[in-house]
Order: structure tokens, then sequence, then C-alpha cells
């Protein structure tokens, strides 16, 4: 007797043999990024909360005007009109701010300008002042009540207005403007790639994109002694202090974007404030808070005991000798990067150099102890 076979038994497509499917690259599908640091929601909560008392916010807004006035200064170097810039992250229109003082965008106060030259440019003369070669600068924010904080600045430079629901996508169409300036906004966005190819795309051809940003190790004090006083009083460390780009990706970010010409400089700002306490309270005032989107749970939260064990930790480690207050270190990065355009310059060749290098050290060889 022949054994029943299971193949009637069996459905037609349990038979088949199915193709392997493989795939050696990785795709994410469009909208949200996959991986997010930050909590978009809850930075945009922090800086409404922050501009909603303007009299606060605007005592705090110390650094953020410096930074923009350098910035303004590196733009000051490039001796080309601007029809149409875009200021990305405006905050609360420092770069704005810094263009309207003529008194300090001129090419007579530059610090590139040489002490001893014999004559000094004439800072009356109006093809001398930045604001001249600016025709119109547009200011966009995501915080409605950050970005309307104060009147508007009374400069020669119309301004625009904008309210974006998020930095990491933008809303202009590409070879737009002609600059695009940051200041101290990008290192809250969770796709800084994808964001920098945007910018990329939206300048013209051989137009440049400066920007400053908080990096490397911002406010390192404060990590370490929360992180020590986390761990003396609950037996665990939690992030108290965001993450950051370190100055040595920035240059492989920009070229991957599409930037060439590329510029990367590190400022190391120290702020001495009366203790740990002021700190935090200006950090909070700024709207630069801890916005970690995974946190471990009640250890996020700091407690009374936690924040006095890091008042002593902090003065113990960082605190200088002779001085009250504490020293408090942010690391600003400044980047100038060009769009690929006709004519731009390029780098010779890799071995094509005609100049030997013992003719300019003074001639001799070499000797390697």
């Amino acid at each position: 007797m022949r054994p029943c076979s299971l193949r009637p038994y069996l459905p037609t497509s349990a038979l088949r043999r199915r193709a392997p499917v493989s795939r050696s690259y990785a795709v994410q599908a469009p909208g949200a990024p996959t991986l997010e640091i930050f909590n978009q929601h809850v930075k945009y909560l922090q800086k409404e909360r922050a501009a909603s008392n303007a009299e606060q916010s605007r005592k705090v807004d110390y650094i953020r005007d410096e930074v923009a006035q350098r910035l303004c200064e590196r733009l000051l170097d490039i001796q080309r009109h601007f029809p149409s810039v875009l200021d990305l992250g405006a905050n609360s229109l420092n770069i704005a701010r810094a263009l309207a003082n003529p008194d300090h965008l001129t090419l007579s106060s530059h610090p590139t300008s040489a002490p001893n030259a014999p004559s000094a440019p004439d800072v009356t003369d109006p093809s001398k002042l930045l604001t001249s070669r600016i025709s119109h600068l547009t200011c966009a924010e995501t915080s409605p009540t950050l970005l309307h904080r104060d009147p508007e600045p009374q400069s020669s430079i119309p301004l625009e207005l904008q309210l974006l629901y998020s930095l990491e996508t933008l809303p202009y169409e590409p070879n737009t403007f002609d600059a695009v300036l940051s200041s101290l906004s990008i290192h809250w966005v969770n796709d800084l790639p994808s964001l920098l190819a945007q910018i990329n795309s939206i300048l013209k051809p051989d137009a440049p994109f400066l920007a400053a940003m908080m990096g490397g190790d911002s406010v390192f004090e404060l990590r370490t002694s929360l992180q020590l006083a986390d761990l003396e009083r609950r037996g665990g460390v939690s992030p108290h202090v965001s993450p950051m780009a370190d100055v040595r990706d920035i240059g492989g970010l920009l070229s991957k974007a599409g930037f060439k010409l590329l510029t990367v400089d590190v400022d190391d700002m120290v702020v001495e404030y009366p203790d740990t306490f002021a700190l935090m309270m200006d950090l909070q005032a700024m709207g630069e808070s801890n916005a970690i989107l995974k946190s471990a749970g009640g250890l996020a939260r700091l407690s009374r005991d936690v924040l006095l064990a890091n008042e002593s930790i902090y003065r113990q480690l960082h605190g200088e000798e002779g001085k009250e207050g504490i020293p408090a270190t942010f690391r600003i990065i400044y980047m100038i990067a060009w769009k690929e355009g006709a004519g731009q310059g390029k780098p010779l060749p890799r071995g094509s150099g005609q100049l030997d290098l013992k003719d300019v050290l003074g001639g001799g060889d070499f000797k390697v102890s």
C-alpha cells in the first residue's frame, strides 16, 4: 500500500521556493530621522518659556550677541554683494542686531587690519559697511515668542521674519540665497548631515555658508561635576548635559554635504559665574537646557542632594584659586564653506608643486634624529 501523499493538502504557495531577499545597504524612510537624540518638542517649549520672560531673556543674551558679532566679522572678510541672505535659527534676531551696529562692522575696525597701517580706511565710506552689501535678510526661527521678543532693529537692511516648523526641513527652493548664516542654533538638530545638504541646495553656486555652533567640550565642567554628584548620591549616572558634535567631525560632514573650500576653527569662551545655580539658571533662561530624547527615568531629575553635591564638586575640581566665582567654558565651532560653482578656486593636483620646501626653509638637508 502506497503512503498517502501530503502534497494535495498543502497550499501551492507553501510548495514554492521563495528567492532570498538581501539588501547590502541601509534605507531610511522619508520624514523624521530614525536616530533622534533631541526631543524637538521639549526644545520648542524650553525656548518659548525662556522668551516669555523677556527681561530675563535679554540679560542672558551675552553669549549669543558676542558670537553673532564674531560671525558677522567673518562675513566682512568676503568682499562681495549679497542680494539675499538667510539667517537660519535667528533666535532673538542677534545677527540682525549685530548688522545694525555699523560701529563694529567696518573694515577699519576689523581685527585683521594692520595696527601700523599708514592710512586707515574711511569709516564714512558706505562701501566699508557690511550693511551696504546686504540687500535683504530673512530671519527664520522655530519659536515665535523668541523671534518676536524684541522690536526689529533699526537697520538699512530690509528684514523678513519667518516661522519654521523645524530646522531639519527647510521650505526653500534650490539656488535661492546668496549666503546662509546660522548662529548657535544647529547644535540642536538631530540630522545634521541632512540639514547641511539642504543648505547646500538652497545656496546659489559659489555662495558661502557661515555658521557658529556649540560643540566639543562645552560646559565640560558642569558635565563632569553632575556625573560625579549623581554617582555619589544615587549610585548611577544620567546624562544631564546634551551631547554635542566634535570639531573633528564638522569638516567631514561639510565635505559629505558637497561644500568646498572649508574653514573650521574653534573659540573657547570662558564665563565666570557666582555658583553653579547661577550657571544653570542662565542656561535655562537662554533656552539651552538639556533636551535629550531618552533619559533614565527618575534619575534625569536633579534632586536637592545632587545639586548641593554638584556645587561642592564643581568648586573643588574647576574652581580657580583666589576667585570667588566658578568658570564655565563654552566651545564655539565656527565654519565657513562654499557651494561649488563655476570659476571657483580649486586646489592643485597632488604632486604638481613647483617649489621645493627646502628652499622655503633656507636650504639644507633634513636630519631625522
